[in-house]
């Protein structure tokens, strides 16, 4: 990807600072901020500037990246201190006006150990994520036939099918960073959409899974997981209703 400009329309390439929090587990010492100045495009994705840097600047630059459409996850960063794919960061709204230079920020995501620069070591989110049991759990033979589901059934928990592994969530909660053994948004939300799916027989299960000291009452309700989820999943509201099914089945133990 050369220094280029747009002959296609009258948009030019600019000069960006990429400003990255680098880290080389042979030389921990060697820790910090690095720089670079990327030639972008308004129609430029970070992701973009990135691919620059490491083939013609640093090929030394580790980030993960794969589908470059918002739909793998892998390329979850913290973009100028917000959790956002690097896929889907478009850099016509991270520009500066009048002309003004444009810095931007990116570090690894938070409350995960770093590996090597932007890449964090995701195992445990998804040792949490494992430990929800989040497959359909169902008794008896498999039938012959699809199971019937109706349409107001699925839209009951349509929003969480949406997940898509990305830990912007999970990584961007403060109980998460203070405590790493809290399930976190994601488990939580990927716990939801089987308790609420009428085809599940697994619903009790998980919810005594996440009633444990580690599990859904350690949510603070500060929306950090809703604001960052990069699919519009309404990731407290989520929470709550888990909450919620927790309360209602210890009313009908009780009575």
């Amino acid at each position: 990807m050369p220094m280029r400009a747009n002959p296609g329309g009258p948009e030019a390439a600019v000069p960006v600072i990429v400003r990255i929090r680098r880290f080389d587990p042979e030389n921990p010492d060697a820790a910090g901020w690095e720089s670079f100045e990327v030639p972008a495009l308004p129609t430029d994705r970070l992701l973009n500037l990135l691919i620059y840097i490491k083939g013609y600047l640093d090929g030394t630059l580790t980030f993960r990246r794969s589908c470059a459409h918002g739909v793998c996850g892998s390329d979850a960063m913290l973009i100028n201190g917000i959790n956002r794919l690097a896929c889907k960061v478009l850099m016509r709204d991270m520009l500066s006006s009048g002309g003004k230079p444009t810095t931007i920020t990116v570090e690894p995501i938070k409350g995960l150990p770093v590996e090597k620069d932007l890449v964090v070591d995701m195992e445990p989110f998804f040792d949490a994520y494992r430990q929800i049991k989040p497959f359909l759990m169902t008794s008896g033979h498999e039938p012959d036939r699809e199971r019937i589901q109706s349409r107001a059934d699925r839209e009951r928990f349509d929003d969480t099918t949406k997940c898509i592994l990305c830990a912007c969530c999970t990584s961007a909660c403060p109980v998460y960073w203070a405590d790493g053994s809290y399930f976190g948004p994601a488990a939580i939300v990927n716990a939801h959409r089987f308790i609420f799916d009428s085809r599940d027989e697994g619903a009790r299960e998980r919810m005594e899974i996440l009633n444990d000291v580690d599990g859904v009452w350690r949510c603070r309700m500060t929306f950090n997981c809703t604001q960052a989820c990069p699919r519009g999943i309404q990731v407290t509201r989520a929470i709550t209703e888990v909450k919620r099914a927790l309360l209602f089945s210890r009313k009908a133990v009780v009575r």
